[in-house]
């Protein structure tokens, strides 16, 4: 089995790193306190179990030996007890599902951070070494936290249950005390080797279900595509394949659980039985009282559940165990410094120039050279038009300098994140206000409506905020505008962002000739140094030198006189 399927190793570093990492949180101080409820609570409850079980045989007591003053007085005795009980139970239910959801925050949140942080979601959706990371961010972080604190607290509750109902079940039958705790373990180690295989069923389980999920989200998000190309058939074979594979594991579980239910239930109806069968005979011969077998089938059923944890839960363990290696897998690959294998360029931080420095660049399809030997300085202020005959050669450039996977060698020189912006062919808005949109997180609150509103008058776009609502209204942009204003709008998003470099991808695919122009043109007056990546045929008087890539990897350099744009 491997890593994966084998979760037993992780499972208590996981664990013990979690509690650790959210005890020393910023909501650490406020969830020691409400463990330390917790822990109280459960005290409380199990005490009012031990009341229970007493005021239960003298009321049976005095049922038996017909006595109604006492009957009457019991009675009173139970409701007191029930009502305490039950204000200890909700209350001590509502403080865990609180702590639980102050956990599931916590983790939530920072695994989000980390997954958005150095273009990890990047790096492990290129590697495809781990399948599902969304699923796991979301299920399995909840999961591991509402049932992790479920699982520790039940374990509390059982050793508080052990140490208060031993005593009275040792008082009642040394015997029947011995009884409960061999037929407890017993049962336990059978239910293990009856039910381990679901750990990894369980594991493979999560991961099918996504695949399934995430292919009907695929045919919602290309409705039309789908429609105009009437590809129903291949998406209806796909999701019967996924389906298929979904059903048969869990055929599987289902068999693992019926198994299992076989003994469970057989075992959970004996606990019913077996405090008779030895208390009875004692009843029978006139030492004990009536309501001592009542009171001892209670203490027996109570403590061999506190005994039988793992019988009970083990549906549940086996999720769990699933879940905590999945997370497992998650947090090692996204803090794996280098998830995608194979060569990587080399790459270095300069904050006045971008520039390559021997790049080739291969096709990851064939692996045939699409650039050789590129070695060109482009200092701050010069603007450089980057086409050719070859766009994968062109494409492979423009991925390679906005830091994304490509094979080759060399070395780019670009200046830090913040200070080189892209604008790709199909630009990406996040869904959200228009505000966000256009934005920058770090920026909120230093840019005035009146610069946003102008901006958009001077690219024609006017209407967009009363389409949109206004600028604070929550819009998905890829539904709500055409790929031109979507575009229009990234170019908005970069001026607003004011870096030093911006590198543009096929503006012209969505952007007529005037309006590129235009783009460019607001670019410069921005101090914005740009290189598009395009055709040749593009507006060429704003540029200050053209890279033109040829059909053989090879390229030509042509300056514009007066640029200070460096060949080496």
């Amino acid at each position: 089995m491997n890593k994966q399927r084998n979760p037993d190793r992780q499972t208590a570093a996981h664990f013990g790193r979690a509690v650790g990492d959210f005890a020393g949180s910023e909501v650490g101080g406020r969830a020691k306190w409400m463990f330390a409820a917790l822990l109280l609570l459960l005290f409380g409850i199990n005490g009012m179990n031990v009341l229970n079980s007493y005021v239960n045989r003298d009321f049976m007591t005095a049922i038996a030996d017909r006595q109604e003053a006492e009957f009457i007085r019991q009675a009173l005795f139970y409701i007191a007890v029930f009502a305490g009980s039950t204000l200890l139970s909700v209350i001590s239910r509502f403080t865990e599902e609180r702590l639980a959801l102050l956990w599931r925050e916590f983790v939530t949140g920072r695994a989000i951070r980390r997954y958005l942080t150095d273009g990890a979601y990047y790096r492990l959706d290129m590697s495809r070494q781990l399948t599902n990371p969304d699923q796991r961010i979301a299920e399995d972080v909840r999961a591991f936290t509402v049932t992790t604190l479920s699982f520790v607290l039940m374990m509390l509750s059982s050793s508080f249950t052990v140490v208060a109902f031993s005593g009275v079940l040792w008082s009642i039958s040394p015997l029947l005390f011995l009884v409960a705790v061999l037929y407890a373990a017993t049962g336990s180690l059978l239910t293990i080797v009856l039910g381990r295989p679901l750990v990894g069923l369980n594991y493979d389980q999560s991961d099918r279900e996504a695949n399934f999920r995430s292919g009907l989200i695929h045919v919602r998000e290309h409705a039309e595509s789908a429609m105009m190309a009437r590809s129903e058939d291949r998406l209806e074979e796909s999701l019967r394949d996924r389906l298929a594979s979904l059903v048969g594991n869990l055929r599987r579980i289902i068999g693992i659980n019926r198994n299992l239910g076989f003994f469970t239930t057989g075992y959970n109806w004996m606990i019913q039985i077996i405090p008779a069968l030895i208390i009875a005979p004692a009843f029978i011969d006139g030492r004990v009282e009536f309501g001592v077998i009542t009171q001892s089938a209670m203490a027996f059923a109570t403590l061999v559940a506190a005994f039988s944890l793992i019988i009970s839960q083990f549906q549940s363990i086996s999720s769990f165990a699933a879940a905590v290696a999945r997370l497992e897998s998650l947090v090692e690959a996204i803090e794996a410094p280098e998830s995608i294998p194979g060569p990587a360029l080399s790459t270095r931080e300069e904050a006045e120039r971008l520039a390559y420095e021997g790049l080739g660049l291969r096709s990851p399809e064939d692996g045939r050279p699409l650039l050789r030997d590129l070695s060109v300085s482009v200092p701050f202020g010069t603007r450089v038009l980057v086409g050719g005959v070859d766009q994968a050669a062109s494409l492979a450039l423009f991925r390679a300098t906005a830091g994304l996977r490509v094979e080759g060698e060399g070395r780019i020189v670009r200046p830090r994140a913040d200070d080189l912006l892209c604008l790709a062919e199909r630009p990406y808005l996040p869904p959200g206000t228009l505000r966000q949109a256009l934005v920058r997180t770090a920026m909120e609150g230093q840019v005035s409506d009146e610069r946003i509103l102008g901006l958009l008058r001077r690219f024609a776009l006017q209407s967009v905020p009363a389409r949109a609502g206004g600028l604070d209204t929550p819009q998905e942009w890829s539904t709500l505008l055409s790929l031109s204003e979507q575009q229009l709008l990234a170019v908005v998003r970069v001026i607003l962002a004011a870096p030093r470099f911006a590198i543009l991808d096929r503006p012209e695919t969505a952007l007529s000739e005037e309006r590129l122009q235009g783009v460019l043109e607001a670019l410069s007056e921005a101090s914005i140094t740009y290189l598009c990546f395009g055709r040749s045929d593009v507006p060429q008087g704003l540029f200050d030198a053209i890279l033109d890539i040829h059909a053989d990897g090879s390229w030509t350099w042509t300056l514009q006189e007066g640029t200070a744009c460096l060949v080496s």
